[in-house]
């Protein structure tokens, strides 16, 4: 009860603050708010996720093989009952879920998701799922950033402005990297939306790394020290480093395409398929334990050259050791990765690509350096091509080199390292979007509207519903009617066009005033005139699943100022002019300027 009642005080004190303040104070204020329970929701799945670890570890198999075995399995069949059995089989996670509120749901993301994403992704990856927290940490605290604008009947603008606030704050937990956390928010989140308006995000991320940092320690943290310096003698090793990431992060893109299609075309249901990914993945980890999990233990290994350690524990053991061991050991793992991670993600587990970014950027850092030292190549910077490769993997996955960037600098310290780091990242960004200008990911949903682009006007075209821009003072006249009946229409009504229905409601065609003009006042012209005889086809119909991209396509094409709508069952539902759909489009612009 007290806990309640301290709930209820600070809403009602945060109403009162919203009547005193202005705007952007109580924005600022809303930013510490979010960023603190984002950070907190962070904080919590970090310690659940090791719980559930020493949890495991704790289990005594009489060899290793069985824990790779068992746990991985067990960890996807358990989220997708979980899925199934406590949140009604909706297993929609990922940034695209988000970007797909922020577009077509006003930025509207459900309650649940303020606790589903931590404790599906907890169990996933505690239990050795190959894939990331960070993902279900920034959904987690977008919905809280959300579900607080709605409690305080924010608009729009600034209910979107809070959600990116909720996830940045997420990911500055992850990472105890703030600056990482607002570019997250500006690359991916905000694409395509103008701000003005940014302190809340600043502050939500500080406040997010912020608590993080006081309540986590480094172990559990994506952190590592990095002592290195940029020597301008290595600058190929960059260039061709950030070729490499590029390539390999279209390659990860491309698995994560197919895996995910073969997944959803299985004619299976969910537990068949989580017990099929989950016996893939735990076969995998048996061969390759690195990876088991997030694997940032295994990248801070290699950064500091302790590869006899990640090895040890794998198959590798029993082959005599050799330097090409090294090269096929990390180039399996590199190669594996992003089928490991598609596995987990899209058999039933739940888990975002960030982790898994990472972990292969620093794998394959690894292998360049080692293939290069092979070839005979001195003083080749193997830990510093590690810590590079991390950001140029991410760079070209997720398609936002800033947030690469500064997520390096920021966990590793290593802010000598900015020139190579945004070397690598902008070659590896380039190169992916040479293959594709939006993320693979992200393409379909891009292509039906779902979410924003970088074109701020189709934006805000996609922000219309279609349904609203109806007109609701439709006349229709039957095509069986009189001409008397249409001219007593024309007499009462008040619009220049009429829609012509049949007895199902079907539209037959349309009739404007200039289409009547011959007739009106010539009483022989109409004697005997059936609406059959002048009634003509609309230069094209509006679907009623069209978004008002289409729409305006369909306007410009024609050359018309009205257009018939057809609804869901091909019934005539009314008439959309292009005057109400410019003028919505102005009031949307003056919202967001």
């Amino acid at each position: 009860m007290y806990g309640i009642s301290t709930v209820r005080s600070y809403e009602i004190l945060l109403h009162w603050l919203k009547s005193r303040l202005t705007r952007n104070q109580f924005l600022i204020i809303s930013g510490i708010f979010v960023g603190l329970s984002a950070g907190l929701a962070g904080v919590a799945l970090k310690m659940l996720v090791g719980f559930i670890h020493h949890a495991i570890t704790q289990v005594q198999f009489e060899g290793q093989l069985l824990f790779y075995l068992v746990f991985p399995f067990a960890g996807i069949v358990l989220t997708t009952v979980m899925v199934m059995v406590f949140f009604a089989g909706q297993d929609r996670k990922g940034i695209p879920a988000i970007l797909f509120e922020i577009a077509r749901n006003s930025s509207i993301v459900s309650h649940v998701k303020m606790y589903s994403q931590i404790l599906q992704s907890a169990v996933t990856v505690g239990f050795g799922g190959s894939a990331g927290l960070e993902s279900p940490v920034a959904v987690t605290g977008a919905a809280i950033g959300s579900n607080y604008s709605q409690t305080y009947k924010l608009d729009y603008k600034d209910r979107t402005l809070l959600l990116a606030a909720g996830a940045t704050a997420g990911i500055a937990a992850s990472f105890n990297a703030p600056i990482a956390g607002v570019m997250f928010a500006f690359e991916i989140l905000l694409t395509g939306v103008v701000f003005t308006d940014f302190i809340p995000l600043v502050v939500a991320a500080v406040c997010g790394s912020l608590l993080s940092k006081m309540i986590l320690n480094e172990q559990v943290l994506f952190s590592f020290r990095s002592p290195l310096e940029f020597n301008s003698a290595d600058l190929l090793y960059f260039v061709f480093l950030g070729l490499a990431c590029g390539l390999y992060a279209r390659y990860f893109l491309a698995v994560t395409h197919f895996v995910e299609k073969t997944f959803k075309t299985l004619k299976v249901g969910k537990i068949r398929k989580a017990i099929l990914g989950g016996a893939i993945l735990s076969v995998l980890c048996v061969l390759l334990p690195p990876l088991f999990g997030e694997g940032y233990q295994t990248i801070k290994m290699l950064s500091a050259g302790r590869i006899d350690e990640v090895i040890r524990n794998s198959l590798f053991r029993y082959i005599p050791y050799q330097s090409w061991m090294v090269v096929v050991f990390a180039g399996l793992v590199c190669l594996l990765k992003a089928f490991a991670t598609s596995v987990t993600i899209h058999s039933g587990g739940n888990g975002g690509n960030f982790a898994p970014s990472l972990f292969a950027g620093g794998t394959l850092g690894f292998f360049f350096a080692t293939v290069c030292m092979q070839l005979g190549f001195a003083d080749v910077p193997v830990a510093t091509l590690v810590i590079v490769g991390m950001a140029g993997v991410i760079s070209g996955v997720l398609y936002a080199p800033l947030t690469a960037i500064f997520l390096i600098a920021e966990s590793s310290a290593g802010y000598d390292l900015f020139i190579p780091l945004m070397i690598v990242s902008v070659i590896s960004y380039l190169v992916t979007i040479s293959f594709s200008a939006v993320s693979p990911d992200l393409k379909d949903l891009a292509e039906q509207g779902k979410i924003f682009t970088r074109e701020h006007d189709k934006n805000l075209l996609l922000l219309l519903d279609t349904k609203q821009l109806i007109d609701q003072d439709t006349q229709t006249i039957d095509v069986d009617a009189s001409f008397d009946d249409l001219l007593e229409l024309v007499k009462n009504g008040r619009r220049n066009i009429i829609g012509v229905i049949n007895r199902q409601k079907k539209l037959e065609g349309i009739i404007t005033l200039d289409d009547l003009r011959p007739y009106m006042f010539d009483h022989e012209a109409h004697r005997g005139l059936a609406i059959r005889n002048i009634v003509k086809a609309p230069p094209t119909v509006i679907k009623a699943d069209d978004n008002v991209v289409q729409i305006v396509k369909k306007f410009d094409e024609s050359n018309s100022w009205n257009l018939p709508v057809i609804d869901f069952q091909e019934e005539f539902a009314g008439f959309i002019s292009k005057s109400t759909v410019l003028n919505q489009y102005r009031h949307l612009l003056k919202g967001w300027q």
